[in-house]
């Protein structure tokens, strides 16, 4: 069954006039209404296209955080192929909050790493919603360094509200964790592509997506804290989270006009917990697109533009 968000009620309304219709068309000796069911699709499909054109910040990260968007092992399933997890940080245990391993993409073998968050319950529990812990970020740094020693490329799949703030994070060193799953990317050998598919939440998101090219879904929210975290600190009010989404220039439009990104991969009219499957085919060429010029430099190159994109961010506002 489909979720609708509330800004999306008009759309609902009209689906749900034309399920109506469409119960009555299939009713033995009912008159034939296929006419009424062309003409009320035709509607629903320009109102939801109309809608999607002028989503506010505030409804991004509505979409952003549907609960019915694809997750990383949809991605992972729909674009990697003999995918083998690797489990554990060596150090601490393991955190499923992030999920890593190794298989190819079209034919070319990578690492490939993600939050997870899961969808359902039980799932999400398992996943901590992901938000990792220091040992889902020391696993990461893990992968990564099998990855350089092996000359894989490394793709990441940012989709995470933050990392987690629990006591027993801070006592396990979230914060060093952080850093150094950051300057694991930084110093990868090889090229490293992320994709934001969802919600990319401070550091949780930064220390995996510290790469060669970063990519965001249409729909998707990048930011240094959540809208509601920012209106707490700002007004002492939850309630203007969405001025606080305005304000902060979340939005992948926003982002790759001031250069914190490289590319916006364009979502399926209506958001890709519409239509799952095109999100996913859609990502796929953008991250090959983005592979192809990265193949062809050596590792010092790879670091020193790594670097260099970000040294820059926020110079040419």
């Amino acid at each position: 069954m489909r979720s609708y968000l509330d800004f999306e009620k008009p759309v609902a309304e009209l689906e749900a006039k034309l399920e109506e219709l469409k119960a009555l068309g299939d009713r033995d000796g009912a008159v034939a209404i296929s006419e009424d069911v062309a003409r009320l699709e035709a509607k629903a499909a320009a109102a939801l296209a109309e809608l999607y054109a002028g989503l506010t910040p505030w409804q991004k990260t509505q979409v952003a955080r549907h609960p019915q968007r694809p997750h990383f092992v949809d991605y992972c399933a729909g674009l990697i192929e003999d995918f083998q997890p690797l489990a554990g940080d060596r150090a601490f245990g393991e955190d499923e909050a992030v999920v890593g391993g190794f298989g190819r993409f079209r034919g070319r073998p990578v690492c490939v790493i993600g939050q997870e968050k899961g969808a359902n319950t039980e799932a999400r529990i398992r996943h901590n919603f992901g938000m990792a812990k220091p040992e889902g970020y020391r696993k990461a740094v893990r992968l990564m360094g099998l990855a350089g020693r092996f000359g894989l490329p490394v793709l990441t799949f940012v989709d995470t509200a933050g990392a987690y703030p629990g006591i027993e994070a801070e006592e396990r060193g979230q914060a060093e964790a952080i850093a150094r799953s950051t300057e694991a990317c930084l110093g990868l050998p090889t090229p490293n592509v992320t994709v934001v598919i969802g919600e990319g939440g401070s550091g949780g998101a930064i220390a995996l997506a510290t790469a060669n090219t970063v990519l965001m879904l249409e729909h998707a929210i990048y930011s240094v804290i959540s809208p509601e975290g920012a209106a707490s600190i700002l007004w002492r009010d939850a309630g203007r989270a969405q001025d606080a989404a305005t304000a902060m220039k979340i939005t992948a439009q926003d982002l790759l006009r001031l250069g914190v990104i490289d590319g916006i991969v364009p979502e399926p009219t209506g958001g890709a917990h519409r239509d799952g499957e095109a999100a996913i085919r859609a990502t796929g060429e953008a991250i090959a697109a983005a592979l192809e010029p990265l193949s062809a430099l050596d590792a010092d190159a790879l670091r020193d533009r790594r670097a260099q994109k970000f040294l820059e961010i926020g110079r040419s506002l």
